[in-house]
């Protein structure tokens, strides 16, 4: 393959240089497009066929199902590795000594307290507030009390910074779900792991000790790791694209969360169980609306399949599979919910229709299901996504702010009216 990439406008020839990743992926770098055409741009609506950035952090090839962390597949780390290792790998690089993930999770331990006053904003929002608005503006008001900037090229400031946002984000999300509870804001114990504390945070009646479930923590460390990171993903290029215009780390996930929280990205999973409760509603057939998906003029459209990226099976869904049903089989649940999409899902699996096009269940259909029988709120499916994603949204940030990235600032294709005169209101 040559180096280059030849581009014909009209008479004139341009040459611009191909660039090449470590996995063979290539992109024609189009940065000096405009200047050597005279004002020549390229439109891609939605990104499709478009790169933002280089990034060590992430590859995913849909086609054929591949999922890796900083070169590590998604099923090894899901299988042999935590929750908090998984955030240090993305963030710093490599996969922690276990001296270096001791002090990590200590730094984390030591920044988990919020400040009293945050507990002020949480109470004046209503119990209807959707939990993602109040996720993206707890975490936004973290930037008034902790005022400080970052500085970048400063590996202490960026380590205090990660821990800081480590350690108070759970808080924000047990405080966002307890509220919409009705339950008393707590915080965790220091003897507790990551994720342990999480789930005590979380589920913690007052009137009663917690006892952690070893098969539910399990099954939420995998959907954190599954959930870590996935590329220039919507929120991601969000917060990447935020913070280019150097905004602090904290408000840069604040827009990362608000962008998560659309049901074509983060919000799938409660789309999911929401599809689930209208089909219970209906009487449960599940042929019926297998039969409505298929049939071009129904608008019903079944959620929890196919994928934007993945053209195969979603590496992720494979693993969570397993999990969900391990979580299902130890709770003994009788969920009508649970055994519909059980349904949905086996159908769609042997159903040449669905086969054929690759429309296999994807991650945000196991997840739903495996939140539900956690006892989590539905409207909080988004905010654990967002969790799990924390460590994945810091590392793209902080690599985007080591590197030196321009501030982001897309071209457009203008199609409005041409110059007009303006007319006075009274002749309007």
């Amino acid at each position: 393959m040559s180096d280059i990439a030849k581009l014909q406008i009209g008479e004139n020839s341009y040459e611009f240089p191909l660039i090449k990743g470590t996995e063979n992926e290539v992109a024609i770098d189009v940065k000096t497009l405009r200047n050597a055409t005279n004002g020549v741009i390229t439109i891609d609506p939605g990104y499709k066929n478009t790169g933002s950035c280089v990034s060590g952090i992430t590859f995913l090839d849909g086609e054929k199902g591949i999922l890796r962390y900083r070169g590590y597949s998604i099923e090894e780390l899901a299988e042999k590795a935590d929750f908090l290792e998984v955030a240090y790998l993305l963030i710093f690089g490599n996969l922690p000594t276990s001296e270096q993930l001791e002090k990590f999770h200590s730094d984390i331990k030591s920044n988990s307290v919020v400040d009293d006053d945050v507990k002020k904003i949480v109470d004046a929002f209503p119990k209807t507030a959707h939990p993602m608005g109040v996720l993206s503006s707890l975490t936004s008001a973290l930037t008034a009390f902790n005022p400080s900037s970052v500085d970048v090229d400063s590996e202490e400031d960026m380590y205090n910074s990660v821990v800081k946002i480590m350690g108070k984000f759970p808080v924000l999300v047990a405080w966002t779900m307890r509220k919409k509870q009705g339950l008393p804001l707590n915080y965790g114990s220091k003897n507790l792991g990551y994720v342990e504390n999480i789930m005590k945070m979380m589920f913690e009646q007052p009137n009663e000790d917690y006892v952690i479930n070893p098969i539910i923590k399990n099954a939420l460390d995998k959907l954190l790791i599954l959930h870590a990171d996935h590329e220039q993903n919507c929120s991601t290029s969000t917060v990447r694209i935020a913070g280019s215009s150097h905004v602090g780390l904290f408000a840069s996930l604040s827009t990362g969360i608000s962008a998560l929280w659309g049901p074509l990205h983060g919000g799938a999973n409660q789309a999911v169980l929401e599809m689930l409760e209208a089909i219970r509603q209906d009487g449960g057939d599940t042929k019926k609306y297998m039969a409505k998906a298929k049939d071009k003029s129904d608008p019903f459209r079944l959620m929890g399949f196919g994928h934007r990226v993945y053209k195969n099976f979603d590496p992720r869904a494979k693993i969570i599979k397993k999990a969900a049903e391990e979580v299902l089989n130890d709770l003994g649940i009788n969920d009508p919910i649970l055994e519909i999409a059980k349904g949905l899902s086996e159908e769609a699996l042997s159903d040449p229709y669905f086969v054929d096009r690759k429309l296999y269940p994807n991650v945000d259909f196991y997840s739903g299901i495996i939140y539900r029988a956690m006892g989590i709120p539905v409207e909080m499916f988004t905010v654990m996504f967002a969790l799990g994603r924390l460590p994945g949204w810091i590392a793209q940030w902080k690599e985007m702010r080591t590197n030196k990235e321009p501030i982001g600032r897309p071209r457009q294709i203008y199609n409005g009216e041409n110059l007009r005169s303006f007319i006075p209101l009274d002749k309007r």
